[in-house]
Formats: C-alpha cells, structure tokens, sequence
C-alpha cells in the first residue's frame, strides 16, 4: 500500500515550489529589455511580497525608476572606520535634506530611512529615499501638517463605505484619527516588531499609488471593528485600543482587502468627502492634537528643545571626541550652524525619541 505524505510536509512542499516559480518570474521581469516594471509591481503585490532582501535590492530601484548606476559614493570616512547604522542614518538623511531644501524632516522619518538602510545598504538606500521624499512622501516634508492632515482625512470615509456602524461609532466616540499617524508617516516601521512584516508592506506600498498606506490603514480599523464595537464609546477607549497595533494581523489577507478597497472607491470619489470632514473639524475646533504635534515641528520648539538637550549631549560629545577620531556629527552640526531642518533630523536621530507634546496624554508614538 503505498504511504501518503502528511499534510503539512505536502503543504511545505507547495509552498517551497510557489516560492521558486515566483522568484523565476521576477528574475525573467528583470532581465528582460526593457525590465518589465508592470511585471514587477504585480509581484510586490501578490502573496509574499519579493520574496527576501536580495531581490529587494534590485526591484525597489525599478519600483522607484532609480538609476542604480550612478549612485553617488558615501561620503565620510571609509567602512571599517564608520561608527555603525547610527553614522549612516544621519548620512543619508542630512544628504537628502542638503540637496532638497524644500524637504523639511519629520518625526518619524527616520523609521523609513533605516529600513531602506538595513535593505539595501547606505548609497543605494540613500538613492532610494531621496526618490521617495520627493514623491510617495512629499506630503509629509511640508513645513506644516497640512498635507498629513488632509490625507488622514480619508480615513473614515473608506470605513464609511464599508461599515457604516463602525464610522458612526468612532465619530460618536470623538476618536479622530490621530491614533493612525504614526503607521500613516513611518509606512508601519514604527509600530511593528517584526521586519519581515515592515519589508512586506514596503514592497505593497513602493508598488502603489502613495495613498495606499491610509487604505491599508482603515482595513486594519476595519478588520478590528468587533474590538472596536464592544468598546466604551468615548475617545480614550477606543484611541488606546487601536493605537495599540496587534503584531498577529493576516497581512496577506489585509493587503489584497487594500488594494480591493482602492480600486473599489479611488481617491477621486472620496476628495470631495475627505475636504468636507477637514472643513467641518477646523469649524469644530477638533483638531488640537494635531496642533499640539504639529507644534513640536515648529523651528522654535525643535530650538528650546535642543537648547535643553544641549549640555547633556555636548558632555557625551567630549568623552567620545577624547576615545574617537571621529567628530561627533551631533556637535558638528551645531557648530556649522545649519538650518534647523538638518539640526533637527540630527537631534531625532541622536536621541531615541523626540517627544511630541509630552503634557498630551494620548501621545502618537507609544
């Protein structure tokens, strides 16, 4: 008689061979001329995403349309002699802010760009990311928070669409969508532990329109409507609940809901709602969590913090200029008196975490 596999192994099995045949096509998409983009954002699309970081290095240049031939070297001193991911990050975020003055570094930037780092490597992470803040993120490198704003609008018309029961509740509730911002302006780099999770949703979102990121959002609101629904209808429920992202979600299922939900009610059908929910809040007076953030980005509040910061990090500049041949980048910064844009990327850099409106008891990045 013969044996029957078991499940699971056979399951393995199928699994490993979906992996080779996908990871066939995406090779044949790049090599072939020209490199079949259209091919390639399906992949980063579908089921797995592109697979791992190796293939990552060659299809998020094509997502991008950046010439990786021509990539500038990395300024500073040589490898060996560099002070870890730290040293990179600073470089390839204060590069990017140097030749776009119109840039302006926002909380949480940082987030991105050592994802990209830990992908693909400081000179074509550096590429890459200039590319991205010049488009997919644009809207967050005002001066103001205008533009965010605007986009988290959308947020609650796509729930609306879809469960009208869940939008009534969270407007009754007063929550808002503060509680978003965070996954909206670090693509989720922020608020989730697992990298393999982050990397997966950075290939869906290189391969979309740049709104994706609030859909993917309002399907993860949507897929915890039963959560949301037994909570107390007040604003502090049900903000603690969805600023707290679970890290078990179905992210495959979730991506293709987002992309459904795009192609299902476009960013042209709900402007004209979002617009209308912005008028109605300013009227309200509704959005002073978003002033109390967006006053942390004010030139004068990132000076009084640095003013306060100051003594503590030049002492810890000393010591390590004493053991290090190597300038602090910190303390460089200060005494090349850049503009408070590049002071500012270094000081959200240097320290762990920029504290945003810290009397605001629902703080954004928890």
């Amino acid at each position: 008689m013969a044996l029957r596999r078991p499940a699971q192994e056979n399951g393995g099995r199928d699994c490993d061979s979906k992996k080779k045949r996908k990871e066939a096509e995406i090779y044949q998409a790049l090599n072939s001329d020209p490199v079949d983009v259209a091919a390639l954002r399906r992949m980063a699309i579908s089921e797995g995403g592109l697979l791992m970081d190796e293939i990552r290095c060659r299809v998020w240049p094509k997502l991008l349309n950046v010439n990786t031939e021509d990539l500038p070297p990395p300024p500073g001193m040589p490898d060996e002699q560099r002070e870890g991911l730290q040293e990179e990050l600073i470089d390839s975020i204060l590069q990017v802010l140097h030749r776009n003055p119109q840039l302006h570094y926002y909380q949480g930037y940082h987030d991105i760009v050592v994802t990209f780092l830990l992908v693909v490597g400081e000179r074509l992470a550096t590429a890459l990311v200039e590319k991205l803040s010049t488009h997919h993120l644009r809207d967050f490198m005002d001066p103001t928070m205008d533009n965010t704003k605007h986009i988290l609008n959308y947020l609650m018309p796509i729930i609306d669409q879809v469960n009208p029961e869940l939008h009534d509740f969270m407007e009754s509730a007063e929550v808002g969508t503060i509680f978003a911002l965070s996954w909206l302006i670090t693509w989720f780099g922020h608020v989730l532990s697992d990298f393999r999770h982050v990397v997966r949703l950075y290939d869906f979102f290189l391969a979309c329109h740049p709104l994706m990121p609030i859909y993917f959002a309002a399907v993860i609101v949507l897929h915890r409507a039963q959560e949301v629904l037994a909570c107390e209808c007040d604003m502090a429920s049900v903000h603690h609940l969805l600023s707290q992202i679970p890290q078990d979600l179905p992210y495959e299922t979730l991506i293709s809901r987002a992309g459904d939900l795009f192609v299902q009610f476009p960013p042209s059908e709900l402007a004209r709602e979002a617009a209308q929910q912005q008028a109605e809040r300013t009227a309200a007076s509704t959005f002073k969590d978003f002033e109390l953030a967006s006053a942390q980005q004010r030139p004068d509040t990132v000076l009084r913090q640095r003013f306060r910061d100051r003594l503590r990090v030049e002492e810890r500049a000393k010591s390590l200029l004493a053991t290090k041949p190597r300038t602090n980048r910190f303390v460089k910064l200060a005494v090349m008196g850049l503009t408070v844009a590049l002071g500012a990327a270094a000081l959200a850099v240097v320290k762990s975490a920029l504290e945003w409106a810290p009397k605001f008891e629902l703080q954004i990045f928890p």
